[in-house]
C-alpha cells in the first residue's frame, strides 16, 4: 500500500471517526463495538495510523474505505479483533467429544465415510483446533480407519500466521501433562529451547484459512461438530441469529454445536436440541 510522510501524531478520534469505524467493522464482520469502545478503538488503530504516516482517523478510514485491494481492511479488521484462548480452554466440550461424540458417529447407523470433519470457528492463534487435534487422535488409536479433517477459520491474518507455524511458548503449554507434551509437541533448542512446536501428525490434520463468518463458508460437505465458542459474544441479536442458522445448516444430522460457555441460545430463533450448557445438536 502506498503510504504518505505525516509529522504528525494523529490522537484525536472525534465521535464521527468512531462511529464511522464501528459501522465499517460492523458491515464487514459482524463485530459490535458498543458505546464505550472509543479507547480501545483508539489505542489499537493508532498504531496503524502512526505506521501508515496518516495526519487523521478521517484519513485513515477515508484511505480503508476507498482502497480497492480491500488489504488495509483486513489490517484494520486484525487490528480490532480480541484473540485469547489456551489448549482445552473448557474442557467439557473435549470430553464430550472423546466420550460421547465420537463413539456415537462410529456407531451412526447408514454413516458410511470414514472421517470426523470439524470447523473451528474463530480458531485465532490455533490452539482450539490443535487442541480438537489432539482430542480425536488420542481416539484414533482405537478407530485407527478414521481420519480426523479439521478446517480452522478467523478473521484476522496475524493470528492465523501464529496458528499455521504451530509454535508456542512453554507458559502456553504448562497446563498440559508431561505424557501429551512428549506426544504430540517437539522441544526447541538453542535459541528455541523456551517453545514447542506441535507435531507434524497434529498439524496434518488442521487447515487454517482466512475466513469472515458473515460470509458464505465454500464447503459443501457437512461437519459432524463445530465449535464457535466466545465469538458469538460481539455480535449483536440479528448477527447471532443468522450464523447460527449458518452453522445449522453446516452440520450433520446429529451433529453438534460447541459455544462459549458464557454464551447461550436462549432467546434465539434456533433449531438446535439443548444436551447440556454450551452444547446443542442438530
Amino acid at each position: 500500500m502506498a503510504l504518505r510522510y505525516c509529522s504528525h501524531d494523529p490522537l484525536e478520534c472525534t465521535e464521527t471517526d468512531f462511529h464511522n469505524i464501528c459501522r465499517l467493522v460492523y458491515d464487514q464482520s459482524g463485530i459490535n463495538l458498543q458505546e464505550g469502545k472509543q479507547e480501545l478503538v483508539k489505542a489499537r488503530l493508532g498504531k496503524r495510523i502512526r505506521h501508515g504516516n496518516f495526519r487523521s482517523f478521517r484519513e485513515y478510514y477515508d484511505f480503508v474505505v476507498n482502497d480497492s485491494s480491500g488489504e488495509e481492511l483486513i489490517q484494520l479488521l486484525d487490528s480490532i479483533s480480541t484473540n485469547f484462548t489456551h489448549f482445552f480452554r473448557e474442557n467439557q466440550h473435549f470430553d464430550y467429544l472423546r466420550t460421547e461424540l465420537i463413539p456415537f458417529l462410529r456407531t451412526a447407523k447408514g454413516r458410511s465415510k470414514r472421517k470426523i470433519r470439524v470447523w473451528s470457528a474463530g480458531c485465532s492463534t490455533g490452539e482450539e483446533p490443535y487442541t480438537i487435534a489432539i482430542t480425536l487422535l488420542e481416539a484414533k488409536e482405537s478407530y485407527s480407519d478414521w481420519e480426523p479433517e479439521i478446517l480452522a477459520t478467523d478473521i484476522s491474518t496475524k493470528v492465523l500466521n501464529s496458528a499455521q507455524s504451530g509454535i508456542y511458548s512453554c507458559q502456553k503449554v504448562q497446563s498440559l501433562s508431561r505424557e501429551v507434551l512428549k506426544k504430540y509437541f517437539l522441544r526447541g533448542e538453542n535459541q528455541w529451547r523456551d517453545f514447542v512446536k506441535v507435531k507434524p501428525e497434529v498439524k496434518r490434520a488442521v487447515t487454517f484459512r482466512r475466513f469472515n463468518l458473515m460470509g458464505s463458508l465454500p464447503e459443501a460437505e457437512p461437519f459432524d461438530c463445530i465449535f464457535c465458542r466466545n465469538v458469538m459474544i460481539y455480535f449483536d441479536k440479528e448477527t447471532r441469529n443468522a450464523l447460527i442458522q449458518r452453522f445449522y445448516n453446516h452440520l450433520e444430522k446429529e451433529g453438534v454445536l460447541f459455544i462459549g460457555h458464557s454464551e447461550s441460545l436462549t432467546g434465539m430463533k434456533h433449531s438446535f436440541q439443548y444436551v447440556r450448557p454450551a452444547i446443542y445438536k442438530k
